[in-house]
């Protein structure tokens, strides 16, 4: 087996979206995702959105991992991982390792000051894997959210005092 690790091409938007489904199924969100495969190739090759390494072998697409940029206002420049994720059948090859590695080379060329992800808290084997990587796990800060529908029901409450 022989893995390539390269910038994603139109061609394996299909791959992409399909691991991205295959994460949502293993988080226990199979019907979390509300994007399709012409979103995810339209934000990526037109608008940008966000950027895309995959671990491919041959034709197939073994693996990948998705960021984007953000700022930092004490930090500076950083990249957001978004989805990292290898296929079952490629697990326990260092495929992992070489898409991590290949992701910080990337960060490290751009010069941000931090990488930032989000584990769940019960996935052990991605925390253990990121523990390996000298990542240090922070539980003081609390992730929050709103969905689109909660934006629009936020804009159309009348002003309220906090």
């Amino acid at each position: 087996m022989s893995i390539a690790i390269r910038k994603a091409q139109k061609e394996d938007i299909p791959a992409i979206y399909q691991l991205i489904m295959d994460l949502a199924l293993y988080e226990k969100e199979p019907d979390a995702v509300i994007i399709s495969a012409a979103d995810l190739e339209r934000h990526y090759l037109i608008e940008n959105r966000f950027q895309c390494l995959v671990a491919a072998d041959g034709a197939t697409i073994a693996g990948m991992v998705l960021f984007y940029p953000r700022y930092s206002t004490w930090k500076g420049p950083t990249l957001h991982l978004e989805d990292f994720i290898v296929r079952e059948d490629y697990r326990r090859g260092a495929i992992g390792k070489q898409l991590f590695k290949a992701f910080l080379e990337y960060a490290a060329a751009a010069e941000v000051q931090r990488v930032e992800w989000v584990v769940l808290n019960w996935n052990a084997p991605a925390i253990a894997f990121y523990e390996k990587q000298q990542a240090v796990l922070d539980n003081q800060w609390t992730i929050c959210q709103l969905s689109r529908t909660e934006i629009l029901q936020n804009l159309k409450q009348e002003d309220e005092s906090i």
